[in-house]
């Protein structure tokens, strides 16, 4: 397959960045996952969308928005109801999901060419975040492996905080390179560093 052209361009300035006498707050990166996937069921079909995906990809997500789950390079996240983005490090995800998932159970979407994936992780992540928006990004408010789709300004994004100090964040691709200035911009007074 070739090599997919990253959005971000220019904006991507590998380095250390913002006020850093103290170190990086935060660690940026684009995390360019091989496979981004959209699963939904039809009416009623909820539950037998989850176990096609669990069976198919060993992600056991729960049946309500929000739900995560992280199992060996894929991680997964209720994005709504009956609706889940998948991402995987490796390609094909889409293709083993469709097989896996029936017509009558849902649909299956690959979103690889039309979602960017980032990553913000470090001590100050909640911080750096809850600048940009209105969620809860406390440990108990937001655990480990779970979800949420939300927005900032027009900027849809699915968030999941994937450690006690990571979160990646999938945005759609043409609105990458505006979010990740943004990101950079309120990341600033803690400090970070692009990789």
């Amino acid at each position: 397959m070739v090599e997919q052209a990253s959005p971000l361009g220019d904006a991507y300035r590998p380095g250390s960045h913002g006020n850093f006498v103290d170190g990086a707050g935060v660690v940026i990166t684009e995390t360019r996952p091989g496979s981004i996937v959209e699963v939904a069921a039809w009416p009623g079909q909820r539950a037998a969308l989850l176990e096609a995906v669990r069976a198919a990809v060993s992600l056991d997500l729960g049946d309500r928005p929000g739900a995560g789950a992280t199992h060996e390079g894929r991680s997964g996240l209720g994005i709504g109801p009956g609706r889940l983005l998948l991402a995987d490090r490796a390609e094909g995800l889409a293709q083993t999901l469709a097989t896996a998932i029936s017509i009558e159970t849902g649909t299956v979407t690959d979103l690889s060419h039309g979602r960017t994936a980032i990553r913000v992780e470090g001590d100050q992540a909640e911080w750096v975040l809850s600048k940009l928006f209105a969620i809860d990004f406390s440990l108990a408010g937001f655990p480990v492996g779970e979800g949420r789709a939300t927005a900032h300004h027009d900027i849809s994004a699915s968030i999941q905080r994937t450690d006690a100090q990571c979160f990646d964040i999938y945005v759609f691709r043409s609105f990458a390179r505006s979010f990740w200035k943004v990101l950079c911009h309120s990341a600033e007074e803690v400090g970070y560093e692009i990789r």
